[in-house]
């Protein structure tokens, strides 16, 4: 039986998934020869909360941790970034997940990361268990393919909250194809998650793993798999992302946006950064391409630090950024603490790049 609970008081954003308790490394190396490890928190969804609270929007973030010592630093960390977190609940039976990675995300050939977070609280949401008023308390309900993997109660809820309904949000779907999560009949994953994103209003996925998950590739075909939701969004790396709005074959409904150059530190979080500055354009009604370009605007932001996490640029700054001709924005070039000190933001015409 769902626990009663006072109103949730409105917000821009709700963001409902699980998020774990993240070590990174000391130092570069395999994780057999790390000697210690810094704490941090990870989680696609709760990313997007913090990056959007940062970013001056209220969000809340729901979920689900044990009722640990890991549980009270996840739900304080994230609560830290300004994000509500009244509506998390605390499992007295199942743990708060944890995972483990290595310092270099770039190497792909001795990338490590190792998961502990089979049987964990967040796995145990599904219909009914949670707060269904908070879950609608926002402008926009974000969710993520992550989570759909997670146990069949959690299927359960996210087929429920992509369900149409009267009054439902503005649902956000980011598509998040995890192979390692679906280990059910070979192309389950692959289904549910077109199943989920046909059932959202906006839609993030990558070229990449729309090839991996369903075999197609380009954006436009993959328009063509996704014809329903009113908003997609495809990443399509370093060449920009394209989105469609609108009918398939409406006139003027395509925008692409080219990528930012900017000097990688570690590309973790990058994708949940996007998302959340597109949504931030979203919620201010900004148009397309300014909306995509914020997105790109706070991924350069994320990829220019360690960890899953970074501050964004002012909105003053992220709006002058995004608000540049295409032919400063192409010579624009980011690196490490650029939203502090515009100056590392370099370009052709300096004087645009200057706060």
């Amino acid at each position: 039986m769902t626990a009663q609970h006072p109103p949730a008081p409105p917000v821009d954003v709700v963001c409902l998934g699980e998020s774990m308790v993240t070590f990174l490394p000391s130092r570069p190396g395999r994780l057999a020869d790390v000697p210690s490890f810094d704490r941090g928190i990870g989680g696609a969804e709760s990313n997007v909360a913090c990056a959007l609270a940062a970013a001056g929007h209220s969000a809340r973030w729901i979920s689900r941790v044990g009722a640990d010592g890991f549980g009270d630093h996840l739900a304080g960390a994230v609560a830290a970034y300004g994000v509500d977190t009244s509506a998390v609940q605390r499992d007295p039976h199942r743990p708060t997940g944890v995972y483990f990675r290595t310092a270099d995300d770039r190497d792909a050939d001795h990338h490590e990361v190792v998961y502990y977070r089979a049987g964990s609280a967040a796995s145990a949401m599904a219909p009914g268990v949670l707060d269904h008023a908070a879950l609608w308390s926002g402008q926009v309900l974000h969710l993520s393919g992550i989570t759909a993997a997670l146990s069949p109660g959690c299927l359960a809820l996210m087929r429920e909250l992509t369900a149409p309904a009267p009054g439902r949000p503005l649902v956000s779907f980011d598509v998040n194809f995890r192979p390692g999560l679906w280990s059910a009949a070979e192309g389950a994953g692959p289904r549910v998650l077109l199943e989920l994103a046909r059932g959202a209003d906006v839609v993030f996925v990558g070229e990449d793993e729309a090839e991996a998950a369903w075999g197609v590739q380009g954006a436009a075909a993959i328009r063509a798999a996704l014809p329903e939701p009113a908003v997609l969004v495809v990443k399509r790396g370093s060449a920009g992302a394209t989105v469609f709005a609108g009918p398939e074959d409406a006139l003027g409904a395509v925008t692409t946006v080219p990528a930012l150059r900017v000097d990688v530190v570690a590309p973790v979080g990058a994708g949940d950064a996007f998302a959340a500055g597109f949504l931030s354009g979203t919620l201010r009604g900004l148009p397309l391409r300014d909306r995509v370009r914020h997105g790109h605007l706070m991924a350069a932001a994320a990829l220019t630090v360690h960890g899953d996490l970074a501050a964004p640029p002012s909105r003053a700054l992220a709006d002058r950024l995004a608000a540049l001709d295409d032919t400063a924005w192409g010579t624009l070039r980011f690196g490490p603490g650029w939203t502090e000190d515009v100056s590392d933001a370099t370009g052709a015409d300096e004087e645009v790049c200057t706060p």
